[in-house]
């Protein structure tokens, strides 16, 4: 199997993103098929490379199926920034072997651009295969690494969508703590002024106060009393 130079990194910038086993998203199902269409190819996956698996965010032609990473051409196509290009699996020892190439999915081409993150890991490709030894030409290289970098656009946008709205939880968690003094238990307000509980809740409530005492300052500052208070109910 292709193990990358700096795995143990690239493998913590892929789960940074968290979305190994998500369900599908329209999204990347939209960039596999523009991928095929475009490329008229059968087979095109958006897949992401983990430790031991090929993951497909989005695949058409075949099963969203993972598999182990020492079959898959993804695992060579993310060792380098260039395009990988396969004419013939089936004359390539690295792959004759791989259930992609014995098995159902019969592949005889293979091209896969490197999904490149900001931090220069490469995460995973843009793939296409056929089940026919072709060529690529210029053109439809230069569409395959466009559309590798608009995955990582996305899943960039999809990664800071995430983090905004833990951040908008934390903040909402912050909106409802109401500052109190230790010493005079005053309140400040949201214009950042002091003032007591009482004026504080009915500003932003418009509830009315009345006041009365509670059975433990009844006992603590009126002890002679406290029986016949309490039990008249006051």
């Amino acid at each position: 199997m292709s193990v990358h130079e700096h795995e143990d990194e690239r493998l913590a910038a892929l789960r940074e993103y968290a979305i190994l086993d998500a369900e599908p998203e329209a999204r990347f199902d939209d960039v596999a098929k523009l991928a095929g269409a475009a490329l008229d190819m059968p087979i095109a996956q958006v897949s992401l490379v983990d430790e031991y698996r090929q993951w497909p965010l989005a695949s058409v032609g075949v099963e969203r199926d993972e598999i182990r990473r020492q079959h898959a051409f993804c695992s060579w196509a993310i060792l380098d920034d260039e395009l990988l290009v396969i004419d013939d699996p089936t004359a390539d020892a690295r792959f004759k072997a791989s259930p992609l190439v014995t098995g159902p999915t019969h592949a005889r081409f293979y091209a896969g651009a490197p999904l490149i993150a900001s931090s220069g890991h490469r995460l995973g490709t843009v793939c296409v295969i056929d089940r026919e030894p072709r060529t690529l030409s210029p053109r439809q290289a230069e569409i395959l690494r466009t559309l590798a970098r608009q995955v990582v656009d996305l899943l960039d946008l999809r990664l800071a969508s995430r983090q905004l709205d833990g951040a908008l939880v934390s903040i909402r968690a912050m909106a409802t703590l109401i500052p109190i003094c230790s010493h005079c238990r005053k309140v400040r307000d949201d214009e950042n002024r002091w003032s007591t509980l009482e004026r504080l809740v009915q500003a932003k409530t418009g509830s009315r106060f009345t006041h009365g005492i509670c059975p433990d300052c009844v006992r603590e500052h009126y002890p002679d009393a406290a029986e016949d208070l309490l039990r008249q109910g006051r």
